[in-house]
């Protein structure tokens, strides 16, 4: 345990100067998915203010006993701050020692949004898509489509990636910056459906909607192909949705607390938890031809997981500034 009478301050220099590889950060959420099957993981659903259309604060508390770590993270989302040249989402978070309570540590939590949103989807697909898959359409080239792209690249051998975005611009810069992360040519498409049609893996992450904008129609989705909506429904049609055989959430209770808020009207009751598929308690893919959508809200418990391994690491490596409680 560190000095009780000080905390580490991470900056986000800080932690991205950790180096924390996404292939940890997906190892760290496997344990946890698992430990939340078995019912260990200790969550409570989110509350939040909503000070605008389309915009939120939540507070976002979790404890993760085999990984001994206890926080909170408060966090905003923001869909009109990347036209003021602000990001789309930000955050602090809290990191506690669990057996005293006093706080170990205050870390900004925009990269460990991104990546551990990321590392969610991609642990979703190593249960629910096709291991072969080679193919790969995002539609919105943020940061979330970043992470995504580098998420997905760990877990499978991609050989095309088509990327698009409502603004071409965008989508092309995306192109020439994340080539290097799957060591080929990334695809710009002109239009949605040719970032859907025909492709393994696909990932919405545009801005999380009240009311959906529901570009992505029926008959666009390959048969067998995994789709993962980190933007809710908001890319999705009810006639896509009601496509697929199964839709897996990473929290059945959170999903439906949001449904009862208006969200989610058009989407199908989600058939299990990302918990129970990891601890085997519910299936993974049974066949080949399966559509299998997961429809992720974004845990406390996934911020936690990644927040203690930056937080070990900064105290090996140095990084950090301590501040006196």
């Amino acid at each position: 345990m560190s000095d009780p009478a000080s905390l580490l301050y991470l900056c986000r220099s800080d932690v991205e100067a950790v180096g924390l590889e996404m292939r940890a950060i997906i190892a760290a959420l496997e344990t946890m998915f698992r430990e939340k099957g078995e019912g260990k993981v200790e969550m409570p659903p989110k509350p939040g203010i909503h000070p605008g259309p389309d915009s939120f604060l939540h507070a976002m508390p979790a404890w993760i006993p085999s990984l001994r770590s206890a926080g909170i993270k408060w966090v905003s989302a923001y869909p009109n701050n990347p036209g003021r040249g602000l990001p789309y989402v930000a955050g602090l978070l809290v990191l506690n020692d669990p057996d005293t309570g006093l706080p170990l540590a205050v870390m900004d939590a925009t990269w460990i949004t991104a990546k551990r949103t990321g590392a969610a989807s991609a642990l979703a697909a190593q249960y629910l898509a096709r291991p072969e898959s080679r193919s790969l359409g995002i539609l919105a080239c943020g940061v979330q489509g970043r992470s995504h792209l580098e998420a997905f690249a760990t877990v499978f051998d991609l050989e095309r990636v088509v990327a698009y975005d409502i603004d071409r611009d965008v989508a092309r810069a995306y192109a020439r910056e994340m080539a290097g992360v799957v060591g080929a040519d990334i695809e710009v498409a002109d239009e949605p459906r040719d970032a859907v049609d025909g492709l393994d893996l696909v990932v919405t992450s545009g801005p999380i909607l009240k009311e959906p904008h529901a570009t992505i129609r029926a008959g666009w989705l390959a048969e067998g192909a995994f789709a993962a909506a980190v933007d809710y429904d908001s890319y999705w049609s009810g006639g896509a949705l009601s496509e697929f055989d199964r839709i897996v959430t990473d929290d059945v209770d959170q999903m439906e607390y949001y449904r009862g808020l208006g969200y989610f009207a058009d989407t199908p009751v989600a058939a299990a938890d990302l918990g129970d598929v990891v601890a085997g308690k519910a299936a993974g893919r049974t066949d080949s031809a399966e559509r299998i959508m997961a429809m992720h809200l974004g845990l406390a418990a996934d911020d936690m997981a990644t927040a203690i391994l930056l937080y070990e690491r900064a105290r090996e490596l140095g990084i950090g500034t301590e501040l006196d409680l």
